[in-house]
């Protein structure tokens, strides 16, 4: 399976539409959303992915939660959430900081959290953690990252050198 995995959109729909349109193309599955979607418009445009989407709030959240609920496809989670995808225990957060909550609560396969704009990957208590950057561009290039399940493999992309 190929997931794509996201975070910090702040509302960059020009972005996201590229993004959406790139993982349509590719035959992404299902996409992780690390948080800072920030409102109901961009929420809006995320659920209109026709497969399934895992996402935590992050720390600036401006839609209402009483809105998630509309898009079926959406399995919403505060701010942590645990999860599994093809036999993968997956650990979801914003901030960092969350990350060793997480995995005191369940033994995770891979965590990924957000909230940094930078892409990273780091090892803790042998989990692999990822960071997808940032789709909005804040202060970095905007990235996102594709996990193959299948593979393990999980690569960088840079929208807009796509």
């Amino acid at each position: 399976m190929k997931i794509a995995i996201i975070s910090d959109i702040h509302d960059n729909l020009v972005n996201l539409n590229k993004f959406l349109n790139w993982i349509k193309k590719n035959k992404i599955e299902s996409v992780i959303c690390c948080g800072d979607i920030t409102n109901n418009e961009t929420l809006n445009e995320l659920a209109k992915f026709s497969g399934a989407i895992y996402m935590v709030s992050g720390n600036i959240k401006l839609f209402d939660d009483e809105h998630v609920p509309q898009h079926k496809n959406i399995k919403y989670f505060d701010k942590i959430g645990i999860f599994e995808i093809e036999n993968k225990i997956i650990g979801l957060c914003h901030e960092p900081f969350y990350i060793d909550k997480i995995l005191k609560e369940k033994k995770c396969d891979i965590v990924f959290y957000g909230h940094t704009h930078r892409p990273w990957e780091d090892n803790k208590n042998n989990v692999k953690c990822i960071n997808p950057g940032t789709l909005s561009a804040t202060f970095q290039r905007a990235t996102f990252a594709v996990w193959n399940t299948k593979t393990e493999i999980i690569e960088l992309k840079i929208l807009d050198i796509l």
